[in-house]
């Protein structure tokens, strides 16, 4: 190994601790912010929930800082990469990202990551928080993503020499988990096999217009520790199966989504258009359509898991204004975690129905100003919509509106 020299400068936040092979970059970021909800004890899916009693608060949405360790050969090809990311907030510490990778070294075709990392699944769970510019992804990436990351093992192919035929091509292939950090540990033996194949940025003209497309596939499940279940009729009801063959069986988790990215460069600056769509079967519980972290429990006894047919999706349209420095988002979602059911059928005796097959679309719109590389300031209004149902608290729309200002400073 050769000797220590930490003074050869290798760019922004990168310094070499040893000579020639081995490269170590630190960089991170914080994001305080200001809310204000137009009611009381809402936010869930803007960071989280205001206190009971409280419409508006000062609080830290994210304080990351990562540590990237890189090894190259004597080809200036990598041939491996750790990397170490935590979350530090008035909320506590926690681990994001813990991983390494392994590359072949020789063709710098493939990889083998394991550890903690994001799922290999669409678009915007793998865009990074510090550089998405609206304040949170989207209620359907929450749900189905809770936390973006899981435990597992991941073959990449993506040729980085431009030279190769295939160089625009990427795919990723895993095993995870399931519950990803929701819950302490991995409560059953099945895993998720989590797929996504990738068109990389690609010029369509002169103009050097740039579309990526995507598409990934989750197919996993959860085991089931009781005999009952909630299955959809196409009634529209959930029917009880009670049967005792069900123990051990698995609950299918199912996603199907494709993904594509527009970009068209300006005089200055770019406009941008993203949408991604995503539709499957997901299994969680009576109340909950999210995946658990933990085996449902009701009274000391195993809770029966619910299955549903769901769809969701977003559409992003961005705008730089004149600069580089100016930039108006807009965005709509929507998510949707049981599409057998609409509206009023929500809460009707019989159909044992709950607050988690209500329908749910936001519209979101704002504006970011770039101060420099380090630093920027976003002002954000989401317009929150809940289907009108027969449920008590949603039989109009709920008052859950939610105004965002952040400065994020990174290094």
């Amino acid at each position: 190994m050769d000797m220590i020299d930490t003074s050869t400068s290798l760019g922004k936040g990168m310094i070499s601790i040893y000579k020639n092979y081995d490269h170590l970059r630190i960089s991170g970021y914080m994001q305080p912010q200001f809310q204000w909800s137009t009611g009381k004890g809402m936010g869930f899916y803007q960071g989280g929930d205001f206190p009971k009693e409280s419409d508006n608060r000062f609080m830290f949405r994210r304080g990351r800082i990562r540590f990237d360790y890189e090894h190259y050969n004597k080809q200036n090809l990598p041939t491996l990469q750790f990397v170490f990311q935590f979350d530090g907030t008035e909320r506590g510490v926690n681990i994001r990202d813990f991983w390494g990778r392994i590359f072949d070294g020789k063709w710098d075709v493939m990889s083998l990551t394991m550890g903690m990392f994001a799922r290999p699944f669409g678009f915007e769970v793998n865009y990074s928080s510090g550089d998405r510019e609206a304040p949170e992804r989207g209620r359907m990436s929450q749900i189905l993503m809770k936390t973006e990351r899981d435990l597992g093992a991941m073959v990449s192919w993506a040729p980085r020499r431009k030279s190769h035929p295939l160089s625009f091509l990427k795919v990723d292939v895993g095993l995870f988990n399931g519950q990803g950090l929701a819950g302490p540990e991995d409560y059953d033996s099945h895993k998720d096999l989590i797929a996504r194949v990738a068109m990389k940025p690609t010029a369509l003209n002169r103009q050097k217009w740039l579309l990526s497309v995507g598409a990934s596939i989750l197919y996993g499940g959860l085991e089931q520790f009781t005999p009952v279940v909630y299955r959809m009729q196409k009634t529209g009801a959930f029917y009880k199966d009670s049967s005792a063959a069900n123990i051990g069986m698995i609950a299918p988790r199912h996603y199907y989504g494709g993904d594509a990215q527009f970009v068209i460069p300006n005089a200055k600056g770019v406009t941008q258009f993203r949408a991604e769509y995503i539709r499957g079967t997901q299994t969680g519980t009576r109340n909950h359509s999210e995946t658990p972290g933990e085996i449902p429990m009701i009274d000391e006894a195993f809770a029966p898991l619910a299955i549903r047919n769901f769809d969701g999706a977003y559409l992003n349209f961005l705008q730089h204004l004149g600069s580089e420095k100016h930039q108006l988002v807009l965005k709509y979602d929507w998510y949707d975690p049981n599409t057998r059911v609409k509206g009023k059928q929500i809460g009707k005796d019989g159909l044992n129905l709950t607050v988690a097959d209500i329908r749910f679309d936001t519209f979101g719109a704002g504006y970011v100003y770039y101060f420099n590389e380090h630093m920027k300031a976003t002002l954000w209004f989401d317009r929150i919509w809940n289907e009108t149902t027969s449920l008590e608290g949603y039989t109009d729309d709920v008052d859950d509106n939610v105004f965002t200002c952040r400065l994020q400073y990174r290094f």
